[in-house]
């Protein structure tokens, strides 16, 4: 069984990313956290909207990941469960998220969406 706590991060593509900063940090009150190369990390109460140039033009399609934080984080009791659904399970690697680096594994819903399950 997989225990979500909340949602960790989105990443969004943007066409404008200038005018996405501005709409999230001026209309929304979401303060920048960090800029990165390539991403921009805005606090959104204990979570990260995350700001990233597309590469191509979305179309309203715009969202590269929805990440969830799970608690405990027991990597293979969560690949079992997930293969016991059918879903592949993607590599257990660390990554940043709103509460820093932590393990996580990328999987796809069905219709596509990527979804990460990240750890503390």
């Amino acid at each position: 069984m997989i225990h979500i706590r909340e949602i960790d991060h989105v990443v969004l593509r943007c066409e404008d990313i200038d005018l996405m900063l501005a709409f999230y940090r001026d209309v929304l009150c979401c303060p920048p956290e960090s800029f990165l190369p390539g991403l921009i990390q805005l606090r959104a109460g204990r979570s990260l909207v995350d700001l990233v140039p597309a590469s191509e033009p979305v179309g309203g399609h715009n969202m590269d990941h929805l990440c969830l934080r799970v608690e405990p984080f027991d990597a293979a009791a969560i690949t079992m469960h997930l293969e016991a659904h059918g879903v592949v399970p993607g590599e257990v690697d660390q990554r940043s998220g709103a509460d820093g680096e932590g393990p996580s594994m990328y999987i796809h819903d069905p219709e596509g969406n990527m979804v990460e399950l990240k750890g503390p």
